[in-house]
């Protein structure tokens, strides 16, 4: 046989072919919810966090898409996402259902206004429910009973502005808050664990608070939130942490996580 003849043969005519076998299908890994997770392109930290925590969840499974954004946090950089939050959405399982989806940006989330957020998602997930960090940061406030919370964020004074007003204006008091003024996200990221901690402490000493929340998807804190609130003896959340319970409660998930802190103990209020 010529080498042009063996060329155009098909692999086929050499082995035993058995098609169209017989098979069940079950739940898949997400037979208890799908959630999906929209991740900034510069984020370096919440699919680290949000992993940790739903790990051991058997049934509950995590996707995630990364949306185009600037390294640097400003007013404008946050707004310039609202119009690719759609198609970050519709890249998750593209004709499948999701439960939840989660848009991870806190400033963005605020600059742009939630419920624009919202728009954006269910204009391609219309039977999805929603959430965003200051959205599962006030549910969690609400949760624990807090009015008066201390914030800490890593950004820039403007962003800094951004955030105290819109918290006030949803009708809680920030009598203190603290800033790393830091606008590049990958620095961020990089902040260490114990300067939060460190940032915390400042924040409980200056006035009196229910809770204290720490702002930014980049911030690493899920891992020693109870710890610290042991410590300090008042609820502690963060942008991550906060998104993570209220993805799951809003789920159907109400298992009991105490490891995780106070917040993953309680179901949302209302």
């Amino acid at each position: 046989m010529s080498r042009a003849a063996q060329a155009e043969r098909s692999p086929v005519e050499d082995m035993i072919l058995i098609e169209h076998l017989p098979f069940e299908t079950d739940g898949g890994i997400a037979t208890r919810a799908r959630i999906g997770l929209i991740v900034l392109a510069t984020d370096y930290t919440i699919e680290d966090e949000w992993r940790r925590i739903y790990t051991p969840l058997t049934g509950v499974a995590l996707y995630q898409s990364r949306i185009l954004n600037d390294v640097r946090i400003t007013p404008e950089t946050l707004r310039a996402m609202e119009p690719r939050i759609a198609l970050a959405t519709d890249v998750i399982l593209p004709g499948s259902e999701l439960d939840v989806v989660a848009y991870g940006c806190t400033s963005a989330s605020m600059a742009i206004g939630e419920e624009k957020v919202f728009e954006r998602i269910r204009s391609v997930r219309p039977g999805a429910k929603c959430t965003t960090p200051i959205t599962a940061a006030f549910a969690a406030f609400r949760a624990m009973g807090a009015r008066r919370i201390g914030v800490l964020t890593p950004y820039r004074a403007d962003v800094n502005r951004i955030v105290a007003d819109y918290i006030r204006a949803r009708g809680f008091d920030v009598p203190v808050f603290g800033s790393f003024n830091e606008e590049n996200d990958g620095i961020v990221a990089r902040i260490t664990p114990k300067s939060i901690e460190t940032g915390i402490a400042a924040i409980k000493k200056r006035a009196a608070i229910d809770a204290v929340f720490v702002s930014c998807t980049s911030v690493r804190l899920a891992t020693a939130a109870a710890r610290i609130e042991s410590e300090i003896g008042l609820p502690v959340t963060s942008s991550n942490h906060a998104m993570a319970w209220q993805a799951l409660r809003l789920a159907g998930i109400d298992d009991s996580l105490p490891q995780w802190g106070r917040l993953f103990t309680l179901p949302v209020q209302g």
